[in-house]
């Protein structure tokens, strides 16, 4: 398979964003060069950064040789157009809806830790080490972090709200958490699944088992209002919508600034 072509990690959540009326594709904005663009087909290969994999199971063995998630493709894919659709009835068994789920979380974990792992590489890089000491120290540094942030997660009840009014936005960082990421925090985590539904996790109480999902069809945000928002404050390569609007009433954010002496040469 030609490198362009691997599987992005978000992929099949992106698939829910593919537009296609008329042409088919993926509107985005390039928050490199605050330009928007549309991505012909349905291969999202506006999303192409390299993914650094850290092994987040509490007794991982931290040298091992895998490289990804693993993940189970047709029921995410079958979870997630269920709840782009409103269908819960067709989102699975319960046992396979809590294990896309479960898929859903690892997948925002791995997106989430990605800008650090490469801050963190580039950091020892500078130092006299080798790659594999490199390699090794980015891994440590991630998992002091995240592996008990996915323990936490294990025990949250999930809940599917679908049918939402306004459309959500993506970006290469999808999963918010609400209880560090706003002021004062709220017990909340979320991954938006599509334009229309997101994935909510809640603290459950339980110290074992793992709760069913619950499926609302929600008719406002309510204290997730601000799911928009804090995409696009943590957004550094793309960002994707459903119309050109919601990208334009952002897009000043990320263009980049005016040449001064260009601006002067101007006649």
């Amino acid at each position: 398979m030609a490198e362009q072509d691997k599987l992005h990690p978000l992929r099949p959540f992106l698939k829910n964003w593919v537009w296609e009326h008329g042409r088919i594709g993926t509107r985005y904005l390039d928050c490199t060069d605050g330009e928007i663009k549309f991505d012909e087909g349905k291969k999202s290969h506006f999303a192409a950064e390299p993914y650094i994999y850290v092994p987040l199971d509490k007794d991982a063995a931290t040298d091992a040789p895998a490289e990804s998630l693993a993940i189970l493709d047709a029921g995410l894919a079958r979870f997630l157009r269920a709840a782009q659709l409103g269908t819960p009835e067709d989102a699975g068994s319960v046992a396979e809806v809590q294990r896309a789920v479960q898929d859903c979380v690892e997948l925002g974990l791995y997106s989430a830790y990605q800008l650090e792992a490469r801050e963190a590489t580039a950091r020892y890089a500078e130092e006299a080490m080798f790659d594999d000491e490199i390699r090794a120290a980015v891994v440590e540094d991630i998992r002091r972090i995240y592996v008990g942030m996915r323990e936490q997660l294990a025990l949250y009840d999930f809940s599917v709200l679908y049918g939402l009014p306004t459309p959500l936005l993506i970006s290469e960082t999808p999963f918010i958490d609400w209880r560090t990421r706003t002021n004062p925090g709220l017990p909340y985590v979320s991954l938006p699944l599509g334009p229309y539904c997101l994935l909510v996790g809640a603290p459950s109480g339980r110290k074992s088992k793992i709760g069913p999902v619950v499926w609302k069809a929600a008719s406002a945000m309510g204290p997730l209002k601000d799911h928009n928002r804090l995409i696009v404050q943590h957004a550094r390569l793309w960002l994707v919508a459903t119309t050109d609007d919601q990208l334009v009433a952002v897009q000043s954010r990320f263009a980049p600034p005016k040449d001064p002496a260009a601006e002067d040469a101007k006649p």
